[in-house]
């Protein structure tokens, strides 16, 4: 779910070309789960290997890494480790709203009607630990370093960003900013018209990029403020959030008692939650120790191995994909041998 900050922060569009040359930590669950949830045939299913085993999550990977490397960023994948035990209620509901969607989906294609199918199909979305190794093992043989956080990697991925290591991170949540990042990249690679499932309607979807220091001073308030705001409005250890309290509100009521325990007429509520907690969550994080991150060569061959004879994908499509790369490696490593000459 994450924290919802869409109607106080401000954002700006950028093209994925202005994060050439720059290193980007990613909250790796998040960008799993979003081809795991698009990545899918016209009636929502998974795209499949020939033993019927999951692939979108490695095409989604594969494809989007690529796009990457050849813009000239520098991706780092920040893993979730064991989740704090105030996240396990909106886990829990996370688990029910999939089994409803799953009973959905199954009445629409029992139906036929493919376009529900599709958008249920969606909501079903679910990470299993064995898309998870997968996905390490194709990033490591893409040679993008990969980092195991302790707990939420959404945390790691804000640290990473905030102490310099990375000069931004993407995620679709704004947990991220509450989590310490300073330059917060959404929906990256996926700018310009999108086509809607099953219709021939395009919507703009355009990559945006938050600065956190901006946002505090327009907003005129502290990071630490900024967690309150954002467990006034509900996150994920504390979903509900509390009663008719939206950003703006929140945003009022912050700016004017300071904090959380200030505001008396929620008293009540505030004595049911433990705030402090939360706090800390989000200021003091399980940070993992960072050691030397290193990009590496592709290692085709093992590339090919695993996604064209084990994964059924396209020889030709992953070769010549990878060849575009190579050829824009050389082109880059010619033109600095002449400018050095």
């Amino acid at each position: 779910m994450g924290v919802n900050l869409k109607g106080i922060i401000k954002t700006k569009e950028i093209s994925l070309d202005n994060l050439s040359n720059m290193t980007v930590a990613i909250d790796a669950y998040n960008a799993i789960y979003q081809f795991l949830s698009s990545i899918r045939t016209y009636d929502g299913e998974y795209l499949k290997n020939n033993e019927g085993k999951v692939t979108s999550h490695l095409s989604g990977l594969f494809y989007r890494n690529m796009n990457f490397l050849t813009l000239g960023i520098k991706p780092i994948y920040v893993f979730d480790g064991k989740p704090p035990s105030e996240k396990r209620g909106e886990i829990e509901k996370r688990k029910m709203r999939k089994i409803i969607a799953t009973e959905k989906y199954l009445k629409a294609i029992e139906k036929k009607d493919l376009e529900s199918a599709r958008k249920y199909s969606q909501a079903t979305t679910r990470i299993e630990n064995y898309m998870v190794e997968e996905a390490k093992e194709v990033l490591s043989m893409m040679g993008i370093p990969i980092i195991q956080a302790p707990s939420e990697g959404e945390a790691t991925a804000a640290y990473l960003n905030s102490c310099g290591i990375s000069n931004t991170t993407a995620s679709q949540d704004y947990d991220s900013l509450l989590f310490g990042a300073k330059i917060l990249i959404r929906n990256m690679a996926v700018s310009g018209k999108r086509k809607l499932p099953n219709k021939q309607i395009y919507v703009n979807v355009e990559t945006q990029k938050i600065n956190l220091d901006e946002n505090l001073v327009e907003l005129g308030v502290s990071r630490e403020q900024l967690v309150d705001i954002g467990i006034l409005i509900g996150t994920d250890y504390n979903p509900n959030g509390f009663e008719q309290i939206g950003p703006i509100r929140a945003l009022k009521l912050i700016k004017k008692h300071n904090k959380l325990e200030n505001i008396s007429e929620l008293k009540n509520e505030l004595d049911n939650i433990d705030y402090n907690r939360i706090r800390k969550i989000f200021l003091e994080p399980e940070i993992p120790k960072i050691g030397k991150l290193e990009w590496k060569n592709i290692d085709e061959g093992e590339l090919i191995k695993f996604l064209c004879d084990k994964n059924a994908f396209s020889n030709i499509r992953i070769s010549n994909t990878i060849k575009k790369l190579k050829e824009k490696n050389e082109l880059k490593a010619n033109s600095l041998e002449k400018w050095l000459n």
